[in-house]
């Protein structure tokens, strides 16, 4: 096995494996996480992508941009760059097809930024768009001597401000936690239009993965790929 792929939704993952990578979905939960990123070091990954979707703190970033980030940056500051070599490498590939993809660094969160004004204020400390894996697999990767790679589409804008559904979180294997959700629903049912308008820019971020993920299938590492320090 050459390239693990790591979501957050199972809906992700599926992507990645039709483009041909290993993929797994970690749901909700750093240490479910970290359990499947060393699961797939362990059965012989030599590189490791972050992929799925992200928030959006760039407002020039809208629905459906694809970000391939030079960097992804930690809440306490660290900053951690990609391999250069492999990014490159997907970089021309993407511009060959007429993909384009912002390369702004990508912070890697412990919580959703809900709000425009929590948004406004990550975007203020360098960052573009928001997740919660990448840092995992930064870390991974860097631990492991592995180059890693980011590919990313923004669901909800800059300017979105998540409805509490939205929230309600994930189970193991990245499917929406129905339950709360609805429970929230019951409880707000004013939310609804808004949790309608998020489930269709998570569309337009997917239909932009599903064109980029066949493209990173083909890219290989290269073979001057190197953990960057």
């Amino acid at each position: 096995m050459a390239l693990a792929a790591v979501t957050g939704l199972a809906a992700e993952a599926t992507i990645a494996r039709r483009a041909g990578l290993r993929a797994a979905a970690a749901g909700g939960g750093g240490t479910r996480i970290a359990s499947l990123i060393a699961g797939l070091i362990a059965e012989g990954a030599n590189g490791l992508v972050s992929f799925g979707i992200c928030g959006g703190l760039d407002p020039a970033l809208a629905s459906g941009s694809l970000l391939l980030p030079l960097a992804v940056r930690e809440e306490t500051g660290a900053r951690l760059p990609v391999d250069r070599a492999w990014h490159a490498a997907v970089a021309a590939a993407l511009a060959e097809a007429g993909i384009a993809a912002a390369t702004g660094d990508l912070l890697g969160a412990a919580a959703p930024a809900a709000t425009p004004e929590r948004k406004r204020a990550l975007h203020a400390g360098g960052a573009v768009a928001v997740d919660l894996e990448s840092h995992f697999v930064a870390q991974a990767a860097r631990a492991a001597r592995l180059p890693f790679l980011v590919l990313r589409a923004v669901a909800d804008p800059a300017a979105r401000r998540l409805p509490p559904a939205a929230l309600a979180g994930l189970d193991d294997e990245g499917h929406a936690a129905l339950g709360p959700v609805l429970q929230s629903l019951w409880r707000q049912p004013a939310q609804l239009p808004a949790l309608v308008q998020i489930a269709c820019e998570t569309k337009a971020a997917l239909r932009a993965l599903r064109r980029a993920a066949p493209l990173l299938g083909r890219v290989a590492i290269p073979a001057s790929a190197s953990l960057v320090n």
